[in-house]
């Protein structure tokens, strides 16, 4: 594991070349973020060694490199699931190569369905904590002592400096705005009523399919996160269809993106 991670981020510092200070994953529909992006430079994952590929619809598979406030930005557009067939070790591997580029910082954005009531379509949650119930975790197995430790403190997955940043600048931009706890399931399926009850019942304030594998992994290297999610559906006993289509989600995140996008430029700048 240790020579594959090597060789990748050789491979990626033989193109980009910089200092990067920030990694930022793009969720579904968050792909048209690369339209408001002075692009430096860009890869595609299927030129990268030992990268996996992404299959899904909404995720281009690229890495770009940008500058965003004089701070070189690397954007991973399209991620890895684990309904995709791709195992956990696979998902995580981007994290661990952007820790040995050097990157301290990561922002991850995502699609979710929300659950608390007071939530709304287009709104965003900024994520304070969350709850894994995807059934493999991304640290199962021998521990790779370089990476970081066999019992990662999980007390603080999300860095409040930067939550209180984020809470900040969708203050000052007038950005409907939540704090709130993200749910991760497996997928692919979309939630049942009763699903959406019982993540209300435990404490989830949205639900989706991805992020936490990542956060996982950025605690075990030690790392800075913030979550982004923006709610692109909704669900419960107190909505009278929770019909839902990745259609959808993809159209309320592309409509939405210009807000994520406001706090990301607000959080690179202020956040040091």
């Amino acid at each position: 594991m240790l020579n594959k991670i090597k060789k990748t981020s050789e491979y990626i510092n033989s193109i980009f070349n910089k200092k990067i200070e920030y990694a930022i994953i793009l969720g579904s529909g968050f792909n048209k973020i690369e339209n408001k992006l002075n692009i430096l430079n860009k890869i595609k994952y299927k030129d990268i060694p030992n990268f996996p590929k992404t299959s899904v619809i909404g995720h281009s598979g690229s890495l770009i490199l940008s500058n965003i406030n004089k701070k070189n930005i690397l954007f991973m557009s399209g991620r890895f699931h684990y309904y995709e067939g791709i195992n956990m070790q696979n998902i995580i591997f981007p994290i661990r190569v952007f820790k040995n580029l050097g990157i301290n910082k990561l922002i991850i954005t995502n699609a979710s369905g929300g659950v608390n009531k007071n939530y709304k379509i287009g709104d965003i949650m900024l994520i304070k904590d969350h709850i894994n119930m995807i059934p493999e975790h991304p640290l199962r197995g021998e521990n790779i002592k370089e990476l970081g430790p066999r019992f990662v403190d999980m007390h603080e997955p999300y860095n409040k400096k930067m939550l209180k940043i984020a809470i900040n600048i969708s203050l000052k931009n007038n950005i409907k705005h939540h704090t709130g706890v993200y749910v991760a399931l497996q997928g692919p399926t979309f939630e049942t009523p009763s699903e959406y009850n019982m993540i209300s019942i435990i404490g989830g304030d949205a639900v989706g399919m991805s992020t936490v594998p990542e956060v996982i992994a950025a605690k075990h290297l030690n790392m800075n996160v913030l979550g982004i999610s923006i709610i692109t559906d909704l669900g419960g006993s107190h909505i009278k269809n929770n019909k839902v289509s990745h259609e959808e989600v993809l159209k309320n995140s592309n409509q939405n993106i210009h807000k994520v996008f406001k706090i990301i430029k607000g959080v690179i700048k202020y956040y040091v």
